[in-house]
């Protein structure tokens, strides 16, 4: 370990993580056992690349997110790209990042070192969300994207996520490309040093690009008469979203809202929540705060790099009184817009969601005569079906804009939810009337989720194959009538460590592993009689299924 970390210093380009690798080295050398195995954890393994790029702590060693390992990075993906290119051509590469640390001088490296392997480098002019990323790779036809962001994650965390144009359309790449590029990232870091690797000039995306992506996600939904008086709650959850979100809304004709002074701003340490993602508890608590304090209609809010959306209601019956939607109730609501424009328009295609997201957007797509597809987790899938209108995930991620960003993007669904809401208000109706509507047109569902996390992830691979060997016949009170172990590629989607279990009452309960944090996941989905009655099926489905996991 040693020896990995001297080798490690003498490439590393930042000055930061040299020291703090210093430091750590030298109480190893003089037998010091937590700096032992301090370097056992940041050198015993590699950040892997995979179907979501790269992804973890920042710090210096191959098991952490720096600048070495990120120039390896670049430096494969160049390769990759290069081989891929037809003869005589030269991909055009376009870098984008967001405002957590790092994310500038990760990006800045990446641009550097695809225009010294040869490609056309283009990078953002600064930190914007992550939408405008993935709209640039279809708007400048580029060959791929890389956007510098961990989303949601914890402040010392970074990432490097990674889209594909050409036939891949913009989306996020998936196998085999995934170990291609890692096997190219892998020769890198074999057989070259970070100082020795090429570097050259990038260009600096014109401010046009941002222009088009503010004018084509503006033209979503048009404000109507029903937008005006709007009062209502923006947070950016210290994120990039509230610039680009708030020049869309002045082009697209809504009144500005009201912002959470506090986390309008980026910033990387994200001080006012213990975690950034308006799905935790109390991220939202601040909004919230202020949403009673101005008497707002609704809250909307953005995570940190604004591919994700949260909406909340005032509800007398919450904690506070406001009530966070699900993104289920979101993503159903969206779903339901995009039906019913595509039969205006008499268009066709198809609507499409995860596997674990809510059933009840097949009944939407039935509804209006469209196609239907339920997809593995993650956009890099849901983007990818066929004739796609609309495609969601219970996570807060919806793709409202097919034909300008093929993936998640909280800012143009921010604009479609602004617009349903104007058009419920030009009615006189509210957003709880919209989901009244929807439940009255498409019955009454419920979705839920259980979480069991874990320290030792040996644990969930017990309990998932405890529940293949011997599947239970009943969850609770109520039969198991079918189960689909998509191990085996059952449903039509690619082979994945996913079980889901039909119940006699047609309720459904998927659990898989996490593909991101040390977790078990249950999803739960049941269709009631009434909305009280859903909820209580909902609440018994939930019991039950702890006492399955637990």
């Amino acid at each position: 370990m040693l020896d990995a970390a001297r080798a490690w210093l003498a490439q590393d380009p930042d000055e930061l993580t040299r020291a703090e690798l210093t430091a750590i080295v030298d109480a190893a050398a003089d037998g010091d056992e937590a700096a032992s195995a301090e370097l056992a954890d940041r050198f015993g393994a590699r950040l892997q690349f995979g179907t979501a790029g790269l992804r973890g702590r920042l710090g210096a060693g191959s098991n952490r997110m720096n600048r070495v390992l990120v120039s390896q990075a670049a430096a494969g993906f160049a390769a990759y790209l290069r081989e891929k290119a037809a003869p005589g051509t030269t991909p055009l590469v376009v870098v984008g990042y967001d405002g957590r640390r790092n994310s500038d001088v990760f990006a800045r490296d990446s641009a550097e070192l695809f225009a010294g392997a040869g490609l056309r480098a283009v990078l953002l002019p600064r930190m914007l969300p992550t939408p405008v990323l993935a709209f640039a790779v279809r708007h400048l036809d580029a060959a791929a994207g890389v956007m510098v962001t961990a989303s949601h994650n914890p402040p010392d965390d970074n990432g490097y996520k990674v889209y594909l144009g050409g036939a891949d359309a913009g989306s996020q790449i998936v196998s085999p490309a995934d170990a291609e590029i890692a096997a190219h990232i892998d020769r890198v870091a074999a057989t070259s040093l970070v100082p020795d690797l090429a570097r050259a000039a990038y260009e600096i995306a014109d401010e046009s690009l941002i222009s088009a992506y503010v004018a084509a996600t503006a033209a979503v939904a048009p404000a109507t008469a029903g937008a005006a008086g709007m009062n209502w709650v923006y947070t950016a959850m210290h994120g990039v979203g509230s610039e680009t979100l708030h020049a869309i809304l002045d082009l697209a004709g809504y009144p500005r809202p009201r912002v959470v002074e506090a986390q309008i701003a980026p910033d990387g340490r994200f001080p006012t929540v213990a975690f950034p993602n308006p799905e935790e508890p109390g991220a939202m608590d601040l909004a919230f705060e202020t949403a009673r304090a101005v008497g707002a209609d609704f809250v909307i809010a953005n995570d940190p790099d604004a591919d994700r959306l949260a909406v909340a209601l005032p509800d007398e019956t919450a904690p506070g009184g406001w009530r966070r939607l699900t993104g289920n109730e979101i993503g159903l609501l969206l779903g339901w817009r995009a039906a019913a424009r595509a039969g205006e328009r008499g268009e066709t295609g198809s609507l499409a969601c995860s596997l674990v997201s809510s059933p009840g957007l097949q009944t939407v797509a039935e509804h209006y005569g469209l196609d239907f597809h339920a997809t593995l987790t993650g956009f890099k899938w849901i983007s990818r079906a066929p004739g796609i209108l609309y495609g969601f995930e219970e996570a807060l991620g919806y793709l409202v804009n097919p034909e300008t960003v093929r993936d998640k993007d909280g800012i143009s669904a921010a604009v479609a939810i602004l617009g349903m809401i104007a058009d419920a208000r030009e009615r006189g109706e509210s957003l709880a009337d919209l989901l009244r509507g929807f439940q009255e047109t498409f019955g009454f569902l419920a979705s839920g989720q259980v979480s069991l996390r874990v320290d030792d992830l040996s644990v969930i691979g017990r309990i998932m194959s405890a529940l293949r060997q011997a599947p239970p016949a009943r969850v609770g009170a109520v039969a198991v009538t079918g189960i689909d172990d998509l191990l085996t590629g059952a449903g039509g989607v690619p082979a994945s460590d996913v079980l889901r279990l039909w119940l006699e009452d047609g309720s459904r309960l998927i659990v898989r592993p996490s593909g991101t944090e040390p977790k078990l996941k249950a999803y739960l989905d049941v269709r009631g009689t009434s909305a009280a009655d859903a909820q209580e099926r909902l609440a018994a489905l939930d019991a039950a299924t702890r006492t399955l996991l637990l």
